[in-house]
């Protein structure tokens, strides 16, 4: 809706993982450069982790762009509250398997075969599980004998788990230190730093059409990290609303103001959508410093409105112009 106003060729702040957004960090350009050494050399078992919003699907988004999708077929299972035998019907049935069998054994040996021939074929098969946090011990076993299906040179099945921290935990317990012993490669992800952050919303606006580079100013860029705490899909989250309130107002400028307004509207307070405390290196204004900074906050608000004035004004009428 603002992309015109703003002069941008397509909406830099969307919460849905497009690869051609991805800000390459040094953290996610090795998650991305290791899982793609990993597939290739056929390593078998890997395991991504990060926070919520971190940019985990983000990751297998670009890892799947990179890979040849003429040789690599895929089985995403997005919903991983699935009994074994379930999640084994689930998988057989995304790649491709056919006559469909109903019983587990009949599952595993079909699946054997097609991952066998397609590898004779010189074709890569690929396993991503998202949400394995919630994977119960039962079908990360299921998940453990498939690592078993393998040749002399490699695995047959690349499988890759992608969930939240609490994952580790998981894999942590006695019962499951089999499969834990074969992960081949771990990468996780943490959210951004301040400087990142800043980065980051520049890239994504240069991405979608930005060429003034001033869009957001360098206040506002601040409290953009205060309250997202450099998670990024929360960054998306506060900038699209911010800049949905400036297009509004017809301000060609994101300011401090806006961010606040935004923030208070989605609750971004002193937590982050995390549910955690600030991170480490912000300081929140305390005393008589809290007490100036909301004197000039709403000193500067006062200033920007008549005495009569009472909401926004019209998009384009002429008080708003006059305003201007």
């Amino acid at each position: 809706m603002y992309n015109a106003f703003f002069q941008l060729v397509q909406s830099p702040f969307e919460i849905t993982p497009d690869p051609s957004f991805f800000y390459a960090t040094p953290q996610h350009q090795e998650a991305l450069a290791g899982l793609y050494y990993g597939i290739k050399a056929a390593k078998g078992f890997m395991v991504l982790t990060g926070e919520v919003g971190t940019g985990k699907t983000l990751v297998v988004r670009c890892l799947q762009e990179l890979l040849d999708k003429n040789r690599v077929t895929y089985a995403y299972v997005f919903n991983p509250r699935l009994s074994s035998q379930q999640f084994l019907s689930y998988v057989a049935e995304d790649l491709g398997l056919s006559p469909h069998p109903t019983t587990k054994s009949d599952l595993l040996v079909g699946l054997s075969r097609l991952l066998i021939e397609r590898h004779r074929r010189g074709a890569m098969t690929m396993l991503v599980v998202e949400e394995a946090q919630h994977l119960t011990p039962v079908v990360l076993e299921e998940i453990r004998l498939l690592t078993n299906l393998e040749t002399v040179r490699g695995k047959l099945l690349q499988i890759l788990l992608v969930g939240q921290p609490e994952l580790q935990e998981r894999l942590d317990s006695p019962a499951l230190r089999q499969l834990k012993q074969r992960v081949a490669h771990w990468f996780r992800l943490h959210v951004l730093s301040e400087n990142e952050t800043y980065d980051y919303v520049r890239c994504r606006l240069k991405l979608a059409g930005d060429k003034s580079g001033g869009i957001f100013t360098a206040t506002a860029l601040e409290r953009v990290y205060r309250y997202s705490h450099g998670t990024p899909r929360l960054i998306n989250t506060l900038c699209d609303n911010a800049m949905m309130s400036a297009f509004a107002l017809r301000n060609d400028q994101v300011t401090p103001e806006l961010i606040e307004e935004a923030a208070s509207d989605l609750c971004l307070n002193r937590t982050n959508g995390n549910g955690h405390s600030p991170a480490a290196g912000v300081r929140w204004p305390s005393g008589e410093e809290a007490v100036e900074e909301e004197l000039a906050r709403f000193s500067a608000v006062l200033k920007s409105r008549k005495p009569e004035m009472h909401g926004y004004l019209e998009l384009d009428s002429p008080e708003k112009k006059e305003s201007q």
